[in-house]
């Protein structure tokens, strides 16, 4: 079956596309490390003229609408969805960056409670295709509708082949054990993208209820996958492949691959203030350091990060968000600590441009949490890369990059679950020191990885391949 999806010229593809446009309606998860990605694919979408509806919590369109395509804008719709109140949540709450981690199940309670509006704007909207991810019950809606449906997930094939495929045994009555977590399922591809010891618990939430009649995380992913027309994942045959292939053979469905997804870089300049700063160092000098907009720390292990990265003796860029119980990072930081790196480090609690950050020639590596968004950005960078994974699909998606691609290293955790200073300073000197073997060995297979992804067409070709793939599955005449 995936011979079958891949085969298709690019100019085949394109004369293809250009007899028929269609309808998507797309409703992520509430998370701005989901939406976004979906955003980015709705763009390139809409520039080969293609409609879409997009469902969002009615308050977060102002955080999202910027966005948009404004060459394509008028063929993406947003389509406000009431999230209703759920016991336990803060009043107002939209998106999972609202609330701390373990009240992630019940806004996915409140996703389920959306159901009925679902339906009313997929019946008014009429669209050929739907998709979805942790909103499990969509595919039953879309077939009452007649209605294509996708289950298009951003986060890594390694993890959805390990953790949330039919072979992978896991128990409804009670929590999965470290064990269990362990064991591979049958005919996973690989030995060495595994978790080891205790990395095995960040897998836990595998078994935690997530929604509406405590359905387990993994009932609710692997039900929304069996159960749609066809998978849709963010990544590259060159990347992935082998995973891919087997998450096609467990689900008996095709599995469709978007490439990378992203916008093409942007002209917009680094914030002035920024840009003075760093360009006060050597090239490829600093240590740039992000985790997202989801990523809080314990104060101790915030004050550890800092403390690791200082230990380097690189400059560096720190941008967090405060770490819990503290209102500002400055509250978070060790003492003395900002009087020792005065001149030579920066730690911001704000948002921060990214991409120009990476793109900065006194940029030299980037520190970050593995998590889907960043592991592009530092891919398509010419920085080195050193993860710090803090959930499952992180875990074992850092596990593809450093040991088995080998183009980034990652720092491993001690039996708390953190980051020890010592692993993360040693972590960031084995790829900044020019004479370090393991160093030079990241650069030149990074470098190298960088030039088949980069290549002239290459995620475009993608994305046109995903789209014939689409035109199939909505009408297999073509």
């Amino acid at each position: 079956m995936a011979n079958i999806y891949f085969s298709t010229t690019i100019e085949t593809v394109r004369d293809r596309i250009e007899m028929a446009n269609f309808h998507i309606a797309m409703y992520p998860w509430y998370a701005a490390g989901h939406i976004i990605p979906y955003i980015h694919l709705a763009n390139e979408l809409a520039t080969r003229g293609h409609r879409i509806s997009f469902l969002l919590p009615k308050n977060t369109q102002t955080q999202f609408q910027h966005l948009i395509d404004l060459h394509h804008q008028n063929l993406i719709t947003f389509h406000p969805i009431t999230v209703p109140h759920v016991d336990g949540l803060p009043p107002g709450t939209e998106l999972v960056s609202d609330i701390p981690l373990p009240l992630n199940h019940e806004l996915a309670i409140a996703m389920d409670l959306t159901r009925d509006q679902v339906k009313r704007v997929l019946i008014s909207a009429k669209p050929d295709l739907v998709f979805h991810d942790f909103a499990y019950w969509v595919p039953e809606i879309a077939n009452e509708l007649r209605i294509k449906s996708v289950c298009y997930h951003i986060f890594s094939a390694t993890a959805m082949a390990y953790g949330f495929v039919p072979a992978k045994y896991v128990p409804r009555d009670r929590p999965i054990t470290e064990e269990e977590v362990r064991v591979p399922p049958d005919g996973y591809p690989s030995s060495v993208v595994v978790p080891r010891g205790h990395e095995a618990r960040s897998l836990f939430s595998l078994t935690r209820p997530f929604g509406e009649g405590k359905i387990l995380f993994y009932e609710r992913l692997t039900a929304s996958m069996r159960n749609c027309d066809a998978l849709a994942i963010r990544t590259c045959r060159e990347l992935e492949g082998k995973y891919c292939d087997y998450i096609e053979s467990q689900y008996g469905k095709p599995v469709l691959l978007t490439g990378s997804a992203l916008p093409e870089s942007e002209n917009t300049v680094l914030e002035d203030r920024w840009a003075k700063w760093l360009s006060g160092f050597e090239p490829g000098s600093v240590v740039f350091c992000s985790f997202g907009s989801q990523y809080i720390l314990e104060k101790e292990q915030f004050q550890e990060l800092v403390l690791g990265i200082e230990q380097s003796g690189q400059p560096f860029f720190i941008a967090l968000k405060p770490p819990v119980g503290c209102q500002t990072v400055e509250e978070g930081l060790p003492e003395r600590f900002e009087d020792r790196v005065k001149g030579t480090g920066v730690v911001y609690g704000g948002w921060v441009q990214q991409p120009q950050m990476l793109s900065h020639p006194s940029v030299g590596c980037f520190v970050n949490h593995c998590g889907s968004g960043s592991v592009w950005e530092s891919l398509m960078s010419d920085n080195q890369i050193v993860f710090l994974p803090r959930f499952g699909d992180q875990t074992l998606y850092s596990k593809l990059f450093a040991q088995e691609l080998k183009v980034a290293v990652s720092v491993e955790k001690d039996e708390n679950g953190w980051f020890p200073k010592d692993r993360l300073s040693k972590a960031i000197k084995s790829v900044m020191d020019k004479d370090s073997k393991v160093g030079i060995m990241v650069k030149n297979n990074h470098a190298n990885l960088k030039k088949v992804l980069g290549q002239p067409g290459f995620m475009s070709g993608y994305i046109d391949r995903f789209v014939h793939n689409l035109q199939v599955l909505v009408n297999p005449i073509i």
